[in-house]
């Protein structure tokens, strides 16, 4: 899903990212490789840029900016491919399929 698709849907539903934060992992590609684990809130859409804001969990953010990659923890959300729930509609359907 394309990131301007997917940013509107932040607040939609009883159990959304809005009502319920998802931690990501920040890893820290320069300055000797480091990770900070973070709740993501308020998602703002800019052109192509997307920021957060964050509550930093575990771990300290840099002063500055440099190489880096975020990985957002899903799990647990009912309509994602790897949470618990889509696993179990994913047995169900190929039970059928088969």
């Amino acid at each position: 899903m394309a990131t301007e698709e997917f940013v509107p849907f932040w607040g939609e539903g009883a159990d959304s990212f809005k009502t319920n934060p998802p931690n990501a992992d920040l890893a820290l590609l320069e300055g000797g490789a480091d990770n900070v684990v973070l709740t993501l809130h308020d998602p703002k859409l800019e052109g192509t840029d997307l920021s957060y804001g964050v509550d930093v969990l575990e771990g300290q953010l840099p002063a500055s900016g440099g190489a880096a990659s975020l990985f957002i923890d899903i799990i647990g959300m009912p309509l994602t491919p790897v949470s618990f729930a889509g696993a179990r509609r994913r047995m169900w359907r190929r039970r059928v399929i088969y």
